[in-house]
């Protein structure tokens, strides 16, 4: 059977657009199950980097239900470092802050160059982990890599000064090679190194991470990436600027004063 030119560009037009439609309104649909899909996930790696779940374990959603009740998310003010108690983490988002010029600031100069963070929110989050024996403050961070956006959790002992754990929960990097920012054992080598210089939350961020296989201070570097220098750079500056006088360092003062 022979079909006109005409009759089977509209055929195909129709299709197309059946086939969007049927995409968009499974999307809608599926959409609150992503959100709560996406939500779970980072709760999970919120147990895992503070210690409260080890690494290896699954977690199933009623067990993360269980966990999280040690689990006290709050809003502070990033420039003072007080808590925002009238604001909950349901219902702010530092990320879209920052985006927006009337509830963030550019970035001052000489500062976040690392992290290529241009500008920062009015308000941050943090966790903090409730669990006698298992107290710490987990700080959300994020910054630039060679691709993306890296985007992770950094959690830090009740002193503030020691690292507790890092774990990264959505980023673009290249398997293999930036992409090992997920790769445990390396998150593992974060644990333990010192922050500040000295122990002193008023002076220089020492934490960060060096070029890979060159020499370091072991008490508070850590080896980059074999392949992936840029990604590394970036999860320095990322880390060294969210600790920093512009990021959580006046909130961390504020909890050791």
């Amino acid at each position: 059977m022979d079909f006109s030119n005409k009759y089977v560009l509209g055929f195909a037009t129709a299709l197309c657009l059946l086939c969007a439609g049927a995409v968009s309104v499974l999307a809608t649909s599926l959409k609150p199950q992503i959100e709560l899909n996406k939500k779970l996930d980072q709760q999970r790696k919120i147990l895992w980097v503070s210690g409260l779940a080890a690494a290896d374990d699954p977690l199933p959603p009623e067990r993360v239900e269980e966990l999280y009740g040690f689990v006290k998310g709050r809003v502070i003010d990033r420039e003072t470092g007080a808590y925002a108690d009238d604001l909950t983490v349901d219902t702010v988002d530092p990320e879209k802050e920052s985006k927006d010029p009337a509830t963030s600031i550019e970035m001052p100069d000489g500062k976040g160059k690392g992290s290529q963070v241009a500008s920062l929110p009015d308000h941050l989050e943090v966790f903090e982990i409730t669990k006698e024996g298992a107290e710490c403050v987990v700080l959300p961070i994020w910054g630039k890599g060679l691709w993306s956006t890296m985007y992770g959790y950094l959690a830090l002992a009740p002193d503030a000064t020691t690292v507790k754990g890092i774990t990264f929960y959505a980023h673009g990097e290249t398997a293999g090679l930036g992409g090992e920012i997920d790769n445990k054992a390396w998150q593992a080598s974060w644990v333990g190194k010192e922050v500040y210089a000295g122990g002193d939350l008023t002076a220089d961020v020492v934490l960060g991470v060096t070029k890979y296989g060159a020499p370091r201070d072991e008490s508070f570097q850590v080896d980059g990436l074999s392949g992936a220098t840029i990604t590394s750079k970036g999860v320095d500056g990322t880390v060294k600027m969210w600790l920093s006088d512009v990021g959580y360092g006046p909130y961390l003062q504020q909890m050791n004063p």
